[in-house]
């Protein structure tokens, strides 16, 4: 799994068409993980939009991973599905998707990280590292804690939450094998060219 550049997707404003021409732009500039996150729709609108979704990552051969819901990540084959605190016990969820699907699992303690890394998860989410403009209520996570988590466990962490280009050099020297993007992406107004960029900047901090 290469978690170096992971979107995950927020509609806004946008039509369908236009949000998954973002998808499939940002894909195609080269963020290596795509999260379709959905928190106000029936479940019949996120299994057709994940379905719509897993067409364009299926093209470009990146995983698709469905936030919080297991139902939906089976029913289109995804790659696989991230929880939450209000999610599932990160046992159950290992359970029902069995060993051949990712499992991240947001964390924002070292005993959280370390707890769900024992029950079964793939990867940590952690975060919000800065404010963030998404409709997600969070409570913002210290780059210190960022980095006590970093140095407690064994699996990939994924830092999130208001990262933008200009605040990747905070992360310079964390061990993290990457960083999670929603609005830097999506609102961009060039996609290729910001990916592009991010790209470029990430391995310039060591990412």
């Amino acid at each position: 799994m290469n978690y170096q550049l992971y979107l995950v997707t927020n509609r806004y404003h946008f039509s369908d068409d236009q949000f998954l021409n973002k998808i499939d732009q940002a894909c195609a500039a080269g963020v290596t993980l795509v999260q379709l996150r959905e928190k106000e729709v029936t479940t019949r609108r996120y299994y057709e939009l994940a379905r719509k979704v897993k067409i364009i990552t299926d093209y470009y051969h990146l995983p698709l991973i469905i936030d919080d819901r297991i139902d939906i990540c089976q029913a289109i084959d995804a790659a696989g599905v991230h929880i939450g605190d209000a999610e599932l016990p990160v046992t159950i969820a290992r359970r029902i998707l069995g060993t051949h699907k990712i499992l991240g699992v947001s964390a924002k303690t070292p005993a959280a990280a370390q707890a769900a890394m024992r029950a079964g998860a793939d990867y940590l989410g952690v975060g919000a590292i800065y404010p963030t403009t998404t409709k997600v209520i969070t409570q913002l996570t210290s780059i210190d804690t960022l980095i006590a988590i970093t140095n407690t466990v064994t699996i990939p962490v994924v830092a999130i939450g208001g990262i933008t280009d200009q605040r990747l050099v905070d992360l310079n020297g964390i061990k993290l094998a990457g960083v999670a993007m929603i609005s830097e992406i999506m609102q961009a107004e060039n996609i290729t060219a910001k990916v592009k960029t991010l790209k470029r900047h990430l391995k310039e901090v060591g990412h």
